[in-house]
């Protein structure tokens, strides 16, 4: 059983993605609301990720913080992509937001 690695990156105070943290909820993510940060939006997808699919998904954060990676640039240069930016297996994913409904349509394939 492989691995598959999710990695959102962005800055720590990055908000989870462009709208407004609502009651309608459509990341389907509660334990980071009301929030709207990157960090704990993370936390949440990656507890909800693991409650559906064990230890298959690893979601690692990189804080953009203090510098960024010549990886990250090279993504940035060629997909300009929007924070937070979502890799799955080092490849870009365009979801623009953390959203499980979103990842979960990006890894269905790959599970």
């Amino acid at each position: 059983m492989e691995t598959i690695t999710i990695e959102i990156i962005g800055f720590e105070d990055s908000p989870c993605g462009p709208f407004p943290c609502d009651d309608s909820r459509s990341c389907e993510l509660e334990a980071c609301a009301p929030t709207e940060k990157m960090v704990t939006a993370s936390e949440a997808l990656h507890n909800r990720l693991r409650e559906l699919y064990g230890d298959r998904i690893l979601v690692k954060v990189t804080l953009l913080d203090d510098g960024i990676p010549d990886y990250v640039q090279t993504i940035i240069e060629k997909h300009h992509p929007p924070i937070p930016i979502v890799l799955i297996n080092g490849e870009v994913t365009p979801l623009g937001r953390i959203s499980l409904p979103l990842v979960k349509k990006h890894l269905e394939p790959l599970l």
